[in-house]
């Protein structure tokens, strides 16, 4: 394995499209949402250890999940979690973790990843990250994984990709021609018809020349706040120095603030099961379901007449379900959602609700 191979897993989000079960102290990148013994951050962590040495993978995260990181992920190297005093977005904490990284090893070849995805392939992924890992070891290139459309989704960003040529090891990167957040669903049905486009996974590959050189291009102001602690990280200083950059930093995502302006940017498209797992609506997509189209977790849940729901409940839990089709049911720490799947949107709303009407703990 590459030693030149580093990993940055991005852990600092609340998660809160799938409260009751993701709580502000104790969001969904720290549960088994899954049922299959291991948390979202700890399937990350496995899965990007087939690429990157375990010592080479940093995780950036909310300074109030300390404990949960290091209790989940004894196998990280404590130096290598670092703690954002507030969240600042995506751009801040690449740039922080890519600078810290770039002051012990300037030959740096760097994936980016969320915590809190789902990857049901796991083979093929690693097989597109060794790919996109080669290509930008050779190249000033700033690689996404693009991820083949199954359908018109209008929660997804797109990558349009220039499908005339191809670049890299076994030609397998195209270069990006635009990215469109989020479009409304005729323009994703013309999307998915053109079959140029791609979903943005949010997963980048990149070198840490290539990345700190474009933040100093794209994004200046973000990027001279965390050069100037290049020889304070890793000291007793650097704590103290990343709460005031922060402090003053503004909130910007990779996407807007870099990846749509550079003109060096390439896709690796790929099929390798997927989810951002954003939605009550694309954990239901992700679970095994029943002969009814329910997916069921908890040791005793009884269902009559109850179809295309997502049911889970602590396995102390009796619950007994009648006539529900298309419904999520959620109980966690004696606080229970039932809610229309064709309402998650909504979900928000009723966390707010919740905070003003019943208090903080509720959230």
């Amino acid at each position: 394995m590459n030693h030149n191979n580093y990993c940055i897993i991005m852990a600092g989000g609340v998660g809160a499209r799938f409260w009751p079960l993701s709580r502000t102290n104790h969001p969904k990148q720290f549960i088994d949402i899954l049922g299959t013994g291991e948390t979202l951050i700890q399937q990350t962590f496995r899965r990007l250890s087939a690429s990157c040495p375990p010592g080479n993978i940093y995780i950036v995260t909310h300074e109030n999940y300390r404990e949960l990181v290091l209790k989940q992920l004894p196998q990280a190297n404590p130096e290598n979690v670092l703690y954002e005093p507030v969240r600042r977005n995506t751009a801040p904490c690449i740039a922080y973790a890519c600078h810290k990284i770039a002051a012990s090893n300037p030959d740096a070849n760097i994936v980016v990843a969320p915590s809190d995805h789902i990857i049901l392939r796991e083979d093929i992924f690693t097989d597109v990250i060794n790919t996109a890992l080669e290509a930008t070891a050779e190249n000033d290139w700033l690689v996404t994984l693009g991820i083949t459309p199954s359908r018109p989704d209008t929660g997804y960003g797109y990558i349009q990709f220039n499908d005339s040529s191809s670049f890299g090891p076994g030609g397998r990167l195209n270069k990006v021609i635009t990215f469109t957040e989020k479009p409304q669903y005729d323009l994703a049905v013309s999307f998915l018809q053109s079959g140029d486009f791609l979903w943005n996974s949010g997963i980048f590959i990149w070198s840490v020349k290539s990345i700190l050189k474009a933040f100093e291009r794209h994004l200046p102001e973000v990027d001279s706040l965390f050069r100037d602690g290049i020889k304070l990280y890793g000291t007793a200083q650097e704590k103290e120095f990343v709460n005031k950059a922060y402090t003053v930093c503004k909130s910007i995502s990779i996407d807007y603030g870099v990846m749509e302006k550079a003109d060096n940017v390439y896709v690796v498209a790929a099929d390798f099961g997927w989810s951002d797992l954003g939605t009550w609506g694309s954990l239901y997509d992700a679970r095994q379901k029943d002969d009814h189209g329910n997916s069921i977790q908890g040791h005793s849940v009884l269902t009559w007449d109850t179809a295309n729901s997502i049911i889970l409940m602590p396995d102390s839990k009796l619950a007994v379900i009648d006539g529900l089709d298309g419904y999520i049911v959620a109980e966690d720490d004696n606080l229970l959602l039932i809610c229309r799947r064709g309402d998650e949107q909504r979900i928000r709303e009723f966390v707010e609700t919740v905070r003003l009407e019943k208090g903080e703990k509720y959230v």
